[in-house]
């Protein structure tokens, strides 16, 4: 999931780590309709090219420790790891026919179909162990999975929340919820903004991350979970109409409309920090920075619940093999070793996101039973996938098709036209009526 913090890392980066994608992606209509990639299984020796994407200097580190690892640990497989800058890493990808990727490469969640549909990923399950698809854990496992198969595992995972400061909460007499089970529905969180209000000399009293713009992958990622708490989806059975548009979200984005007379700006990316507002709608990445401002007082609440549970969103940059390999037992191998204790240990402890492995995500200092993170190991371990969204799922895949890239930029630039004053039934309705005229130029992304 590439988005950013500070100023929209939502990456795995905030200084954390999230991977919510930036999509520079555009749908390519192409091989997927006629095959998809398969990668050899060559001699399982020999040189073989790893793409990543170049991140924060500490996950940087990780990544290169995990390749030395690998190399001095055996002779038969070599790794020649290349980085590419974040902003350009999806677009080199795009742009580079599937004969030339690499054996291995990474990839954010959200492009994974896009990438299936265009032949440039191939599925893993035969040339990565049983035991480390046996360990990933079901939410990632759900990102990496397109029509059945399995094309890509990650290191970690991601998760949104509401943190909030306990010290204003309890001036203003609030009693907020204390995990999945009691999550505020929309009306209780709407009454607790109210309440704030009366307390807060300037009257805001909410962040939602809006100096980044929602008009971004942000808006898709951070707020798509109202739709789907609702009881709607972003498209269904490969229509936006009648989904995205249902009375049921228009009416969840009608009161998202009406918390922004709440929201501070927070141009200075500090309303939460600086005791501003009590309430910050975010994610994990966020947890350093609130920590160490708020202490004792930070606690980590759920999204609010819209009469179908409370939901939030999940996936982060995965790894998979380039359609085209010609040594796929070489890659799985590599893949093995990326995916062990040792290195999603070190990666995660680099950016501090949810371990996408169980024995790590278990053992988390910050995401284990009693961590201060604990809620998003509690919502990963509840995932829908994209399409089986029920009262008792919480961790949501965005849409697994090759239509992604659509699909998300009419969704946010609904979103960000409703939070302007548009009103939620046109402007949703607008949003379907593009993506389905996409889908329908390009027979529905369906794979073979």
């Amino acid at each position: 999931m590439i988005l950013r913090s500070r100023k929209h890392r939502h990456t795995a980066r905030a200084g954390l780590a999230l991977s919510l994608p930036l999509l520079a992606l555009t749908a390519c209509g192409g091989g997927g309709a006629d095959s998809t990639g398969s990668a050899e299984a060559g001699s399982g020796k020999g040189t073989i090219s790893v793409w990543a994407h170049q991140g924060q200097k500490n996950e940087n580190a990780a990544l290169q420790n995990a390749v030395k690892s690998f190399n001095s640990s055996q002779g038969n497989v070599k790794v020649d790891l290349r980085f590419i800058p974040e902003n350009d890493y999806t677009k080199t990808i795009t742009t580079t026919d599937a004969s030339a990727l690499p054996d291995v490469m990474e990839f954010d969640g959200p492009t994974l179909a896009n990438f299936v549909y265009n032949n440039k990923l191939a599925p893993i399950t035969s040339h990565v162990s049983s035991t480390t698809v046996g360990n990933a854990t079901d939410a990632i496992k759900a990102q990496g999975t397109v029509g059945g198969k399995l094309y890509g595992l990650g290191m970690f995972d991601s998760g949104l929340g509401i943190y909030g400061n306990k010290k204003l909460l309890d001036a203003a007499g609030i009693k907020y919820p204390t995990g999945l089970d009691d999550a505020w529905t929309a009306q209780e969180f709407t009454a607790a903004l109210e309440k704030l209000k009366a307390k807060d000399p300037d009257g805001k009293t909410l962040d939602i991350q809006e100096q980044g713009g929602l008009a971004t992958e942000w808006g898709t990622y951070g707020f798509s979970p109202i739709i789907w708490s609702a009881g709607g989806s972003l498209v269904k059975n490969g229509k936006a109409a009648g989904a995205i548009d249902s009375p049921a979200a228009v009416s969840a984005l009608k009161t998202f409309q009406s918390w922004k007379a709440y929201v501070d700006p927070n141009t200075d990316a500090n309303a939460f920090g600086k005791g501003r507002v009590a309430l910050s709608w975010t994610g994990h990445w966020m947890y350093p920075d609130y920590s160490k401002a708020l202490g004792s007082d930070l606690v980590v609440l759920p999204l609010p619940n819209f009469g179908g549970g409370s939901k939030t969103g999940q996936g982060s940059w995965g790894w998979g093999m380039g359609g085209a390999s010609k040594n796929g037992k070489a890659a799985g191998a590599f893949l093995d070793a990326l995916l062990n204790d040792a290195n999603v240990t070190a990666l995660t402890k680099a950016n501090g996101a949810p371990p996408a492995t169980k024995t790590v995500l278990a053992k988390s200092p910050l995401y284990k039973p009693g961590g201060p993170l604990r809620l998003y190991a509690d919502q990963l371990a509840k995932p829908c996938g994209d399409t089986d969204i029920t009262q008792q799922c919480v961790a949501v895949t965005r849409p697994l098709t090759a239509g992604y890239p659509v699909i998300t930029a009419q969704f946010n630039q609904a979103l960000n036209a409703i939070y302007g004053g548009a009103d939620p039934q046109s402007a949703l309705a607008k949003a379907a009526r593009a993506i389905d005229r996409d889908f329908a130029d390009n027979s529905g992304y369906k794979l073979p």
